[in-house]
């Protein structure tokens, strides 16, 4: 469950030159020098551990790691592994300086003017070509009898070939490609009787026509195809129509889909002819061979990588070659979706695209919603004086997720009430979405505009995980492009007064740096130390989270902090009580971090350097005693299940939690909390006999004095139950453990 976000609902987030989608005037992102100006918020910023929570919880499945430990999430959880220097963002992200560009040629469009195909061609299809089961058997059949059949499919997944390979298989030749002009009232005009030049063969003559154009008030009818079968029929000929997933069918129109066979049998069909049949086997054995069918290439690319393999076999091509091709292909595929002109793949489908790159694997619905908002400010780029038009029924979910080479989902969201079911959308090729951020930012700047109003829109969403996106997007921006992404995006937020712009600059910070982005210590290091409050506090929050990996410069940089903060607040009057606060909790986070034992052993070591350490310390402590196993009100505190496991193994972690016990009880400034706590775990043991014999084997090392008897003893003595019933039971128990007096 994420915590709860007391920042409230921001307004706006868009530039102030630009108006919104909607027609109003957007709130204006503070910039450098106007931030001072703005009003501070009177509310409180949400807390760094619901903050972090929220951060593991809807992050991208690239950024995603096994536990919550990666960002100081709790020594307790799984194994962690992230993608920091990992193949993803090594590959994708790390600016994938490739420079093989791989040609498709016929493969990738259909002929622009009719024209008869050759034979040779046919026969070259014919002898790599392969079906996913009897369907196609079917296919041949329903052509033979109406003459005329729709094939519907995405582009380049091979509808073109199956086309001609339906007609090659009831023998119909020769084969002429109508020109793409074609019209649906014209079809059957195209049809033209047999010039006695070419026949004397006695074979049925075969059309195909691909990409049929349609459009709203010229859409195919089955009037069109009686009128085609007709014509077909008197000359002794076939055709296949060929139409895209958005194409305009009236409903009596029966269109076959057409599903691309699997990419492991299309390639070995390819292999055998290129390679031969003994080298097959050891080329799909290759591991990069395997991964590239694990991305569900398309037909054209596996016929393209088939070519290469087979120059591989004949020792013309290199093994990187071979494994830089897959991702070479996906560059290719995301390059062409945005030089393509409207007319082919309009804006709003672009705009579509971009927003499925930040939410991958997200809702379906609010990546829609948000990619609306996306081609409204694109649209303004494009063409401030027009309206952005935005249909607001007639979007098929399944033809728009087949563009984008995306698939749907039923999956688990979590929200701050606890998880939820939700249709989700992801890329087939997770890779997809890096590839794609990156190309807009770096390939279109003149994107860039619209893009960034829309990353500042979703700053101020209230939903947790439409701001986390928006972090991790610019985060990607920044492994692209650092300083671009500092300037225009990342420190307009750090230097917001809202904390929730504040806390998205944090995100995309730590989540810049787990993907390999360069300086962010660097860029925290310099903020810790600024004038400006709010850079301090960001620093302070993305300490916290990428610090398990450098704890002792992490913990370093809070004490400085903490030490400048006393210096800068002479007057207790007008001490900075929110960053203590932020420090206090920095430390929490990595003292329940990965870095758990070297962050207590640290802590330890420093307690007494000076007052304003040893408040930190001891209030980052007390913090981490709070938290309990996933959240839950009576889980298993954090910090007494590792004293148990650390006692039970005479681990030093022991003495280390006991010895600051003693130290946030005897502290004046800290013992109404630190007691507070051991309340707290009392009425946990009360309901845990776990927690009860781990509470028991702390207790006695917290008493060396008789004050410190004194204070436990009558805790445990005192302390009524729950909502005014009796004293639990437990407590009673435990006061037997404490050492004579």
């Amino acid at each position: 469950m994420t915590g709860h976000d007391p920042a409230g609902p921001g307004a706006g987030g868009g530039p102030g030159d630009a108006p919104a989608p909607d027609g109003s005037a957007p709130e204006e992102l503070p910039s450098k020098e106007s931030a001072d100006e703005e009003p501070e918020e009177h509310d409180q910023p949400q807390k760094a551990w619901a903050a972090r929570r929220d951060l593991v919880d809807h992050s991208p499945r690239t950024m995603k790691v096994g536990s919550h430990a990666a960002f100081g999430g709790g020594f307790v959880a799984g194994d962690q592994h992230g993608v920091s220097g990992g193949r993803v963002t090594g590959d994708v992200v790390m600016g994938s300086k490739t420079v093989h560009h791989w040609t498709f040629p016929g493969l990738s469009t259909a002929a622009s003017a009719s024209g008869e195909i050759p034979r040779a061609t046919l026969d070259r299809l014919a002898a790599t070509f392969v079906t996913a089961d009897g369907a196609f058997g079917e296919l041949v059949e329903r052509l033979r009898r109406d003459r005329v059949l729709v094939l519907s499919g995405a582009r380049f997944t091979g509808r073109r070939t199956a086309a001609l390979m339906l007609l090659h298989r009831l023998g119909a030749g020769p084969v002429v490609a109508l020109d793409r002009e074609t019209t649906p009232g014209s079809l059957a005009d195209r049809f033209t009787p047999r010039d006695d030049t070419t026949g004397g063969t006695g074979a049925a003559r075969g059309y195909v026509l691909c990409d049929l154009e349609t459009r709203r008030g010229n859409a195919l009818r089955e009037t069109h195809l009686l009128g085609a079968a007709d014509r077909l029929a008197e000359q002794d000929a076939y055709a296949v129509i060929t139409v895209g997933p958005t194409a305009v069918l009236e409903d009596d129109v029966s269109a076959v889909g057409w599903r691309p066979p699997a990419t492991e049998d299309v390639l070995a069909a390819h292999l055998r002819v290129r390679a031969g049949e003994d080298a097959v086997t050891r080329l799909l054995g290759m591991p990069a061979v395997k991964e590239f069918l694990d991305h569900g290439h398309q037909p054209r690319e596996v016929a393209a990588f088939a070519q290469l393999l087979g120059r591989y076999a004949a020792g013309e091509a290199t093994e990187q070659e071979v494994a830089s091709f897959s991702l070479v292909s996906l560059e290719n595929q995301v390059r062409e979706w945005f030089e393509e002109d409207e007319t082919t793949l309009h804006l709003r489908d672009k705009a579509f695209l971009i927003a499925l790159a930040a939410f991958d694997d997200g809702p379906y619905a609010l990546t829609a919603e948000l990619s609306d908002l996306l081609h409204g400010f694109l649209q303004q780029t494009q063409n401030g004086s027009r309206t952005a038009g935005i249909p607001v029924f007639g979007t098929h979910i399944g033809k728009r997720l087949q563009l984008a080479r995306a698939r749907l989902s039923e999956g688990e969201e979590h929200t701050e009430w606890g998880p939820v079911t939700q249709t989700k959308a992801a890329f087939h090729d997770e890779r997809a979405s890096l590839v794609l951020l990156r190309e807009v930012w770096t390939g279109h700047p003149s994107a860039r505009p619209a893009l960034i109003q829309w990353l500042r829109r979703l700053a101020d969403d209230g939903r947790p995980l439409v701001r986390t996106r928006a972090a991790s997007t610019v985060a990607v921006l920044a492994r692209t492009d650092l300083p671009s992404a500092m300037a225009l995006v990342i420190e307009p937020w750090a230097r917001s007064n809202r904390f929730r712009h504040r806390l998205v600059a944090v995100n995309a910070l730590t989540l810049a740096h787990h993907i390999g982005t360069p300086n962010v210590p660097r860029i925290l290091d310099t903020w810790s130390d600024a004038e400006d409050r709010r850079l301090r506090w960001v620093a302070v929050r993305a300490y916290a989270l990428i610090g398990p990996e450098r704890p002792a410069q992490a913990l370093a940089a809070l004490r400085a902090a903490a030490r400048e903060l006393y210096q800068r607040f002479g007057d207790p009057d007008d001490f900075d009580v929110e960053m203590a606060g932020e420090l206090a909790e920095a430390v929490e986070l990595l003292l329940l971090s990965p870095a758990s034992s070297e962050v207590l052993d640290d802590l330890r070591a420093h307690l007494d350097d000076d007052r304003a350490v040893h408040d930190l310390v001891l209030g980052g402590f007390v913090s981490a005693c709070h938290r309990t196993k996933d959240d839950e009100r009576y889980g298993f505190p954090l910090v007494l299940d590792w004293y148990a496991r650390a006692a039970t193994d005479e681990d030093r972690a022991a003495d280390g939690i006991a010895h600051l016990w003693r130290e946030a009880l005897g502290d004046p400034f800290q013992t109404r909390g630190a007691l507070a706590v051991m309340r707290e775990w009392v009425l946990v043991a009360d309901r845990s006999t776990a927690v009860e014999w781990a509470l028991a084997a702390l207790l006695p090392r917290l008493v060396t004095t008789p004050t410190e008897h004194q204070r436990l003893s009558h805790l445990l003595r005192t302390m009524p139950g729950e909502d005014g019933n009796p004293p639990p039971g437990v407590a009673a128990r435990l006061l037997g453990t404490l050492p004579p007096r």
